[in-house]
């Protein structure tokens, strides 16, 4: 027992966050937040957008980079399918989306390790285009009223109780987890963080490793697009809104490291979740989103600064 907690204390610390933030706001407003059916909407309806992105993110992050263009790529695989989508051709609509949301990774990852460019700039790039080029594709159109079949895919429950889109998010995580910790791409993605020099000596494509971590943030990211569709019932240039930020976030508050080569999808569940009740209790309580926006950036500080705290205290032990 003893061996086990030494193992996950990383991700048993963030359960207790979450944990302590759950009953903080319950005991500010129990009536209101406390009730399964407000909870079960944070859980299964709310947070799988932030848990998806928080994937990517992770998984940018851990190779010393991050992802800026992620919420623009939702924006822009929105807006290019959504028309498909609308008139019922739901593959073609698919397809779109995630050619998109592909194209746009690649072309991050190629910009990132071939032409060398900082992730930062290379994802910012990006985000501007993917952006810009959603705006012209919807000329200050909206386009909504779905059909249902496809709207089912976020508001249907194939398995009673549980929405489609938390379904979704489960599967997506069950890939990623055993994509990220038990297959050789897995490992060569934290080495890559951890040392890419290193990385490249032992024989390994670390361009290759960081360019496919970038194409997947991009299929997450189309894929964020699609479920938001069908859950609004739009597809809206503005619905970027907060998900850039709090899948950012959500990793640092799951223990992602922005000195690469730590981080699991397993934390970013937790740390998504625990974005997603703040703003929840805080939405309940009537606080502005200014003062969201204000709390969320704190929060992202204090990771940093305990991740610090902590790789500090682990050197001393080990010295």
């Amino acid at each position: 027992m003893i061996d086990y907690f030494k193992k996950n204390v990383d991700f048993l610390s963030r359960i207790t966050i979450l944990l302590i933030i759950v009953a903080g706001m319950s005991v500010i407003n129990p009536p209101a937040f406390l009730n399964w059916n407000n909870l079960s909407t944070v859980m299964f309806q709310q947070a799988p957008f932030t848990i998806l992105m928080s994937f990517g993110m992770t998984m940018a992050i851990i190779t010393k980079g991050i992802d800026k263009s992620m919420a623009s790529i939702v924006v822009l695989a929105s807006m290019l399918s959504g028309s498909y989508f609308k008139n019922g051709n739901l593959a073609m609509g698919f397809l779109i989306a995630l050619a998109v949301g592909a194209a746009a990774g690649l072309l991050n990852g190629t910009l990132i390790t071939r032409v060398g460019v900082a992730p930062f700039i290379a994802t910012y790039g990006t985000d501007f285009i993917a952006l810009g080029l959603a705006y012209v594709v919807c000329a200050g159109r909206y386009i909504y009223d779905f059909p249902a079949n496809f709207r089912v895919i976020t508001n249907g429950c194939f398995i009673p109780s549980v929405p489609n889109i938390a379904l979704v998010t489960m599967i997506i995580f069950i890939l990623l987890w055993f994509l990220t910790r038990k297959t050789i791409f897995g490992r060569s993605m934290y080495l890559a963080g951890f040392n890419v020099d290193a990385t490249i000596l032992s024989g390994i494509d670390a361009k290759k490793v960081v360019t496919v971590v970038y194409t997947i943030n991009g299929l997450l990211a189309a894929l964020v697009g699609v479920l938001y569709m069908a859950r609004l019932n739009a597809a809206d240039p503005n619905i970027s809104g907060n998900l850039c930020l709090d899948s950012i976030a959500a990793s640092l508050i799951g223990g992602t490291s922005f000195g690469g080569g730590k981080g699991s999808v397993s934390n970013a569940v937790i740390g998504a979740l625990i974005i997603v009740f703040i703003r929840n209790g805080m939405n309940i309580m009537n606080i502005s989103t200014n003062w969201q926006q204000a709390v969320v950036g704190f929060v992202i500080i204090f990771s940093v600064f305990y991740e610090m705290a902590i790789g500090r205290l682990t050197k001393k032990r080990m010295g």
